[in-house]
């Protein structure tokens, strides 16, 4: 394995980063501008990851997608220029991107996905993807475990959202408050046997997390008898979501609003094979919740593109505890929860 340079970051760069820098040091943000990033599926999703990564300043962002601006793109997808139709989402995103901050190197790929080769994956440090079937989410996957490249996945369907990651065995550091011990000669009491905390200091803790992949995180076998104990804490958004990768996989798209009836009905079909395969009743998602799958919801875009660019950064600059392993948002309700599902 060749050694990397190590990254040095200019005047210019130190000023450019200041707050992030004093937010997460030095070392963290030398970590970013070495990174290189995939970023695949350019609706909109992909434009707020895009955004808060060439913002957080990594090294260079590829922006990956086969598919031409649609109608429907124009609406969450706002690095895209008005009359932008039929042309190639990543081409037509790519100046605003670039715009964001110039000491991004920010590249453009129109090549579809499925179609890389093993070796295309080695050259970044982390992999994000959106808009793509569950098989091809799982493929990925094994191949960045294989080649020790983090892996992400994310998606928004209409109120509801996701993200995935798998870091394999990813080593952090977390900033706790400095814990000193009440030395001897003290006064005896309750208070002097506590250790005293000095909220003015802090160190930094080395931590190791373990993840599992997208494929054992989505075929959890719920009739066993934990499976059946963690069932009631866990969000209906994760049954949800294998109704909606089924239905992609079928149809080879979204649910769109103008094929709503039809769609919705194909949905709650979808829901009773998938239920019913895994050993759960369809009584947990209810007939309603459907129709809030449609299209995207920019301001469910916002937030989970933050959640999973505040991931993306975390686990590059190995700075603070990453969510592990889902993260699920209701628009409806406004509630995201983190889950851990899948072997571990």
């Amino acid at each position: 394995m060749v050694e990397k340079e190590e990254t040095v970051i200019s005047e210019e760069e130190a000023a450019q980063y200041d707050r992030q820098i004093r937010l997460w040091g030095l070392e963290a943000q030398k970590r970013l501008r070495a990174s290189r990033v995939l970023l695949v599926g350019m609706k909109g999703l992909g434009a707020e990851l895009a955004k808060n990564l060439i913002l957080a300043g990594v090294k260079a962002l590829t922006m990956l997608d086969h598919q031409q601006v649609s109608e429907e793109d124009t609406r969450a997808q706002f690095l895209i220029p008005t009359g932008s139709q039929g042309r190639n989402r990543a081409e037509a995103s790519l100046e605003r991107a670039q715009n964001l901050n110039p000491m991004v190197e920010v590249k453009v790929d129109t090549d579809n996905i499925a179609n890389k080769s093993e070796e295309f994956f080695c050259q970044f440090e982390a992999v994000c993807l959106t808009c793509c079937p569950r098989d091809v989410m799982i493929t990925t996957d094994q191949l960045c475990r294989k080649h020790n490249v983090r892996f992400f996945a994310g998606d928004v369907f209409g109120y509801h959202g996701f993200m995935f990651a798998d870091l394999g065995d990813h080593e952090f550091v977390e900033e706790k408050p400095k814990v000193t011990k009440v030395g001897q000669g003290v006064e005896d009491g309750p208070e002097a046997k506590k250790a005293k905390m000095e909220p003015s200091e802090t160190v930094l803790v080395k931590k190791t997390l373990s993840f599992c992949q997208f494929k054992e995180a989505l075929e959890v076998d719920w009739r066993s008898d934990k499976a059946k104990a963690a069932l009631k804490r866990t969000p209906v958004d994760y049954f949800l979501l294998q109704v909606l990768l089924k239905f992609r996989t079928d149809k080879g798209r979204d649910p769109q609003p103008e094929s709503y009836v039809e769609d919705s009905e194909l949905l709650l079909q979808i829901r009773n094979d998938v239920m019913d395969s895994v050993g759960v009743s369809s009584d947990l998602l209810p007939d309603d919740l459907f129709s809030y799958c449609f299209s995207e919801m920019a301001p469910v875009c916002a937030v989970v593109g933050g959640v999973l660019g505040q991931e993306v950064v975390k686990a590059l600059s190995h700075r603070d505890p990453p969510h592990n392993n889902f993260f699920f948002f209701d628009g409806i309700t406004g509630n995201g929860i983190v889950d851990c599902l899948g072997a571990k």
